[in-house]
């Protein structure tokens, strides 16, 4: 089973609802951690993940032979997002608008453009570490796009090509980390999952954002539940959108400084509060009683660009 872990924004407890679920866990049965946030990880700050592999993401860009090329202009007409222009004859290319689709070179009347790869990002695969720097039984893959460059999505679907390798073949978990919000890179990491668990706050910034998320994973159409951190801190306006809306509650957190204190050095909240591990545990048979026996899977996003 996929599961992807998301937010309408940021500093909800999403990845700490991620990192810990995947420690509650481990032991249980194979797991598999992808940590989809590319533009800003951090799982590895809390899992400790000995990396031993790292694979280079590349995007397909278009590269014009001028001695082919007649200035038609064909290829300017194709790009929906102006990675390519005809100007006074010649053609003047901006690979980091280019979102790698290929149809300047199918189109192209003379021939004259081919692709050429255009490193964007990283996709590493480790184990994660316990303390003593020994490997534990969670595979950990984290993306890591490359500074300046705009295109998340590459990355994010390359991450996701690792789901299942491991876990989902010995009937386990692959947790997924995602971005905070509701752009692509959010869409790319959920969509394909089995089940989507967005973690929220109990705050008028958590209510706003819970909706777009929400409205986010009923478009993906992939079945949801709700998280509440910090349960107690603000007021009841999340519980009573999710009655309103029939979304399924699975779990509350309550506010405790002390669970803060632990992340912020770093630690393992199931580790220092073994209560929460219970929770998590219990969360995640909410989960597999909501989704039921997987028939067959769900179509997964390979690591292409197109």
């Amino acid at each position: 089973m996929i599961v992807s872990v998301a937010s309408g924004k940021g500093g909800t407890g999403k990845t700490t609802i991620a990192v810990n679920l995947a420690l509650a866990l481990e032991g249980t049965m194979p797991v598999d951690f992808l940590d989809c946030d590319v533009e800003e990880p951090n799982a590895h700050l809390f899992l400790h993940p000995v990396l031993e592999t790292s694979e280079r993401v590349t995007l397909p860009v278009p590269s014009v032979d001028e001695s082919k090329c007649t200035g038609c202009g064909t290829c300017a007409e194709v790009c929906a997002f102006h990675a390519i222009l005809s100007l006074g004859g010649r053609v003047i290319t901006f690979p980091e608008l280019c979102h790698g689709c290929g149809g300047c070179a199918r189109f192209c009347p003379e021939g004259a453009i081919s692709e050429v790869p255009r490193e964007i990002g990283v996709v590493e695969t480790g184990w994660a570490a316990g303390p003593a720097g020994q490997a534990r039984g969670i595979r950990f893959v984290q993306g890591r796009v490359n500074i300046g460059t705009a295109l998340a999505p590459p990355v994010v679907k390359a991450v996701r090509s690792k789901a299942g390798l491991g876990a989902g073949k010995d009937g386990g978990i692959v947790i997924i980390d995602s971005p905070p919000g509701t752009s692509c890179p959010v869409v790319a990491s959920v969509k394909g999952s089995d089940y989507c668990l967005l973690v929220t706050e109990p705050t008028p910034f958590g209510l706003n954002d819970l909706a777009l998320a929400v409205d986010m994973v009923r478009e993906v159409g992939v079945p949801f539940g709700v998280v509440i951190n910090r349960a107690g801190l603000g007021d009841d306006k999340v519980a009573a959108y999710c009655r309103q809306e029939s979304i399924p509650v699975l779990l509350e957190i309550p506010f405790n400084r002390r669970y803060a204190a632990c992340y912020a050095r770093g630690g393992q909240l199931v580790s220092d509060f073994p209560e929460l591990g219970d929770s998590l545990t219990g969360l995640w048979r909410r989960i597999r009683a909501a989704v039921g026996p997987l028939s067959e899977s769900l179509p997964r996003e390979g690591d292409t660009a197109r």
